[in-house]
């Protein structure tokens, strides 16, 4: 916005520090203020901040050398918008259901370890005993108390896998090869390593950089090995001479519809805004399926978390309503 009213990176950068009050992202704006200051082109003092992605910096560079580095930042905002739309929706996707789970359990341990043992002393003070499932659960009560250490600590160890796989990128990662042995989970992420390609190949080819350089760094935004894969077969049909949209087929990196919007927007020039489409429509695609997982997976739970309370109860309830029947 700065640099489109005709202000230079020095200027933009000092009064975006001078805005700024977060105060990372304060150092990060003073570093490279004063880095502009010895008269370093931008995406030098980029680089030098050691924080922006090499893409970022080769796409800032490619922009300030053809003069279109306001484009090129413009971009890259739609890209990250994509990308943190994204995030926050594979975040909410997985966090709802782990904490659900952990939920569960809790409140199956409490019932088994402390409610349990009450309904034991009544049944005792009735001069019988819990018998069947009732006595077996009532036992189990007896040895998750006496390992009431460990299973808070497994319990901490679930919540905090729970966060490292949701809130940091080494854990998503993580996550993400995890996924391949869960079919619903490794569709979501083959997805969004799609719609990330199309978004990234959007943004390279905006930012002026020729195909096969884009595709090179594609490979790091992507962040799936899967169609890390498709873009290496990608590159070789390019170099056997194959153009964009056919090394595209050959790969098999979209659909063939999608790759026939592809070779339309090749020939009329207008691959950006194609990209840009396929990426939307991918990650339309995401949201749908996590909205679909999310709405049927709630009510399982709950209904889940129904029976084996539901189950726990009339184990003692039922037995204790004959024997107090009988007393009448």
């Amino acid at each position: 916005m700065l640099l489109k009213s005709g202000i230079a990176p020095l200027e933009a950068a000092g009064i975006l520090m001078s805005d700024t009050t977060d105060p990372s992202g304060k150092e990060l704006l003073s570093n490279l203020f004063h880095i502009l200051r010895t008269g370093e082109k931008f995406h030098v003092a980029l680089s030098m901040c050691n924080v922006f992605p090499p893409y970022v910096i080769s796409m800032i560079k490619i922009g300030e050398e053809s003069g279109n580095l306001d484009s090129v930042l413009e971009s890259l905002e739609i890209f990250y918008e994509h990308e943190d739309n994204l995030a926050d929706n594979f975040r909410n996707a997985l966090m709802y259901p782990m904490i659900m789970i952990i939920m569960i359990l809790m409140i199956v341990i409490v019932l088994i370890t402390k409610v349990m043992p009450i309904f034991s002393q009544v049944f005792a003070q009735l001069g019988t005993a819990m018998s069947g499932l009732s006595q077996t659960l009532l036992s189990l009560g007896s040895v998750l108390n006496r390992w009431s250490l460990v299973l808070i600590v497994i319990l901490v160890l679930l919540g905090a896998f729970m966060i490292f796989t949701t809130q940091t990128r080494h854990g998503f990662s993580f996550l993400q090869k995890i996924s391949k042995h869960i079919k619903p989970l490794n569709d979501l992420f083959l997805d969004n390593g799609v719609s990330r390609f199309a978004s990234g190949m959007a943004l390279a080819i905006s930012s002026g950089m020729d195909t096969y350089t884009s595709l090179n760094l594609l490979k790091s935004i992507v962040e799936n090995e899967e169609i890390s894969k498709k873009i290496d077969i990608c590159q070789k049909q390019i170099q056997q001479g194959d153009s964009f949209p056919e090394a595209l087929k050959n790969a098999n990196i979209f659909s063939n519809v999608y790759t026939r919007m592809v070779m339309v927007g090749f020939r009329t020039g207008s691959m950006e805004k194609v990209l840009h489409q396929i990426s939307t429509r991918y990650e339309q695609k995401t949201n749908k399926k996590i909205s679909l997982v999310l709405s049927t997976l709630e009510p399982t739970l709950v209904i889940v978390l129904s029976l084996i309370v539901g189950l726990i109860l009339l184990s003692v309830i039922l037995p204790l309503m004959g024997i107090m029947s009988s007393i009448g």
